[in-house]
């Protein structure tokens, strides 16, 4: 069944707390969206926020139209579900770095020497926090 309400519920937040992908996308102005797989946390306050760099498409993108959308879809061997949460998105200069560290503990194995080699070089960048508030919510469970 699927469902369009707002906003995230217990069992979104749940979902969306594994360490699942998330694609994005931005409205891109005269260009068509291009989705890319990213590194996501879904917050209490009900809002989904992820890094980048300062210099990354997506947010010269952000800078003309603040359109995002995120679909997050469970791995395949599961039941069917996703979720997508769609809305305005906000470009931060705090807590990125904190973020990067955060998520980079939960998809990878940072004992794993090369993994914080990797993390180390990420968290040496300018990187920035994007927030996007939902202002729609969908999802599918089968």
């Amino acid at each position: 069944m699927s469902a369009e309400t707002s906003p995230l519920t217990a069992a979104d937040l749940e979902f969306l707390g594994r360490p699942l992908y998330g694609f994005l996308s931005v409205a891109g102005a005269a260009e068509p969206p291009e989705p890319r797989p990213v590194w996501f946390e879904a917050t209490a306050e009900g809002t989904v926020q992820l890094f980048t760099e300062a210099g990354s498409v997506k947010v010269r993108r952000l800078a003309r139209d603040p359109r995002a959308s995120l679909v997050v879809a469970a791995p395949v061997g599961e039941r069917e579900r996703w979720v997508s949460v769609a809305g305005p998105a906000t470009v931060e200069a705090d807590g990125a770095h904190d973020l990067a560290s955060r998520l980079a503990a939960r998809y990878w194995d940072l004992d794993d020497r090369d993994r914080a080699r990797d993390l180390a070089s990420i968290l040496a960048g300018e990187l920035l926090r994007v927030v996007i508030h939902p202002e729609r919510v969908r999802r599918y469970a089968y």
